[in-house]
């Protein structure tokens, strides 16, 4: 029975239980920390994002941050004109307040709600701010986003103007947590690259760029590049691209500073820009505009007054009203940029030239593969599929996600585990793929030999990717392999796959790895399910001596009423991650490359032995 709706029904929370009951509106989900969009690093980007309007303003070339990468407690220490002396309480509690709402003080910021710091004080466990003007300083302390103390006086030391903030996320409220240091550091980095001068000191390291997004691209690309980075920079926008011969494309995207790694209006504008300048350029041809971004690194950074983002994190930028304006600007300066450098435009054309003969050929390859599956059988005979779908392109109102996110696709090895799975799963949401043992090693072939590989080729169209991303029908693709040997070595062969074709999906945040459990420990009364050998340890001092413990070899051991606990709402996902490693490329190829000998090598130098066995 539902209780009675009245009057006492309605509640009115003040902004501070508001925010620790619903963090998701203002700095996206809680999460583990191991993604980069997790709210951890949202907390730390609301008080940098101060920081560096401060140096876009011209005051302020440094700004020293520490993070305790174990509890989360941060530091950022700027030297700009620092908090005025009495409203210091104000910016960092009073929702809706803040600098940002005159254009005066902060003309090109991507803080504009007045809501960032506040957020941060409110889900943090103690937040600490002081400022320093003219040998004054005004501090004050929170705890759990109330005031506890402030004070307001002469400095007794001289200090150099500026902001300090102190803050330790709050666990009670956004639960267990671990910062990833490539995270940090990548945020930091990119902070720097879209601001040439910048320099940040995290935890002792310096962290500058002095050629701005030109320095992205070359330590992104690195020896990949084709022909010389094409590099504009007007007023109110910068652009800098070049090809690679990796497959896909890559962009770094940025608003007032902010990285929007969602993309948005300005990256949409850059895409169509660049394609209508290239079809102007050489008039007799005409590329399409795949051929085009196929292998194509860019970043494109905008400036303008009073941006409007998709939500708090500021991840995307939606101001579809200038997008035909900058179109045109963006054309004209492009265009003028290939006339310049017309022996690099040849190399660009050559490229483009070069992937359409090689997508015409894939799309014969292609042809071939349908006619060959379609003469064995309709369907995919290794998938078991769900009801519902991902539909980018529709956007649910209640969640403003794309409708179908929560569905997801297991890739899981043999019969065996399939079986168990396919009986466990939810039918309307969950669909499973069977791996016929080790998949091909995808490292070194082109894009033709998958679609030649009849597992693969029905991977590719299971998932719906076979010309777009756009069309990908699962919110979430996930690994489900034993726990053994041969079980790893699946997941490095698909991670493989992954990232040398579809990286996208990687930095997207939609392939993850199932967590299962290694042990079950029981007695009579009571059991527990583990899954590492702290926890196994920890359920056998609960259920006593005597307790029995079995070593789960795979996953055609759990009957499909077990199994259903693990792939239920609380399934434990690893996200599989490309970390900030600018020798992605060198690193897969030591792995999954030919050198056997080498890795042989490296493997029996890593050894770590316990001498209690010898």
């Amino acid at each position: 029975m539902a209780k009675d709706y009245g009057d006492t029904s309605i509640k009115t929370l003040d902004p501070v239980t508001h925010i620790r009951m619903r963090p998701g509106m203002y700095v996206g989900e809680p999460g583990t920390g191991a993604m980069y969009h997790d709210c951890i690093y949202i907390l730390m980007k609301e008080v940098i994002d101060n920081s560096v309007d401060e140096f876009v303003m011209g005051q302020g070339k440094r700004i020293d941050v520490n993070v305790n990468y174990d509890t989360g407690e941060t530091s950022v220490r700027d030297y700009g004109r620092g908090i005025p002396l009495g409203k210091v309480v104000d910016c960092v509690s009073q929702m809706n307040t803040g600098g940002k709402f005159n254009s005066d003080s902060f003309q090109f910021s991507a803080g504009m709600n007045g809501v960032g710091t506040k957020a941060v004080n409110a889900l943090s466990s103690f937040f600490e701010v002081r400022s320093f003007r003219d040998g004054e300083y005004s501090e004050a302390y929170f705890e759990e986003g109330q005031l506890k103390s402030q004070k307001r006086g002469k400095q007794k030391t001289a200090e150099k103007n500026g902001t300090f903030i102190r803050y330790k996320p709050d666990v009670k409220v956004l639960k267990s947590f671990k910062v990833r240091e490539e995270h940090v550091l990548r945020r930091m980095k990119m902070y720097c690259y879209v601001n040439a001068g910048l320099t940040i000191v995290l935890n002792g390291q310096e962290i500058c760029s002095d050629h701005g997004l030109a320095d992205l691209i070359a330590d992104e690309a690195q020896f990949e590049k084709l022909y010389a980075p094409f590099h504009i920079k007007t007023k109110q926008f910068e652009i800098i691209f070049t090809h690679t011969n990796r497959f896909g494309e890559e962009y770094h995207s940025f608003v007032n500073g902010q990285y929007t790694t969602d993309g948005g209006t300005h990256l949409s504008a850059f895409k169509e820009s660049l394609t209508k300048a290239l079809n102007e350029f050489d008039s007799k041809k005409k590329f399409d505009g795949d051929d085009i971004r196929d292998g194509l690194i860019g970043a494109v950074s905008l400036k303008i007054m009073n941006p409007v983002f998709e939500g708090q994190t500021k991840i995307k930028f939606v101001m579809n009203d200038i997008k035909g304006e900058l179109v045109n600007e963006m054309k004209k300066e492009i265009l003028a940029a290939l006339h310049r450098s017309s022996s690099e435009a040849e190399k660009l054309v050559k490229k483009i030239e070069e992937t359409g003969k090689i997508r015409s050929q894939l799309n014969t390859i292609k042809k071939q593969a349908r006619e060959r599956t379609q003469a064995t059988s309709v369907r995919v005979p290794q998938l078991k599929d769900c009801k519902n779908h991902l539909k980018l392109d529709k956007i649910e109102k209640k969640t403003g996600k794309p409708e179908g996110s929560e569905t997801m696709i297991f890739l899981t090895e043999g019969q065996s585990a399939g079986g168990t799975l396919g009986n466990a799963r939810d039918a309307l949401n969950q669909a499973v793929f069977f791996l016929r043992g080790k998949p091909l090693n995808t490292f070194g072939v082109g894009k033709e030999v998958l679609y030649k590989n009849e597992e693969f080729f029905n991977l590719i169209k299971t998932l719906g990717i076979e010309d777009t991303l756009d069309h990908l029908r699962y919110g979430k693709v996930i690994f489900a392999t034993d726990a053994d040997v041969d079980g790893l070595h699946i997941r490095m062969l698909l991670s493989t796959f992954f990232m040398r074709f579809y990286r996208q999906l990687i930095t997207d945040g939609r392939v993850y790895i199932l967590e299962t459990p290694l042990f079950r420990v029981r007695n009579k009364k009571e059991q527990y399910y583990c899954f590492s050998e702290k926890e196994r340890d920890d359920a056998q001092k609960k259920c006593g001596k005597g307790c029995e413990t079995t070593r789960f070899k795979g996953l055609g051991e759990l009957n499909a009423k077990e199994f259903k606990d693990f792939i239920g709402p609380d399934m434990r996902l690893t996200p599989v991650t490309c970390s900030d490693d600018v020798d992605v490329e060198k690193t897969i190829k030591f792995y999954m490359g030919a050198n056997t000998p080498e890795r042989k090598d490296y493997i029996m130098d890593s050894l770590v032995c316990d001498s209690s066995e010898f």
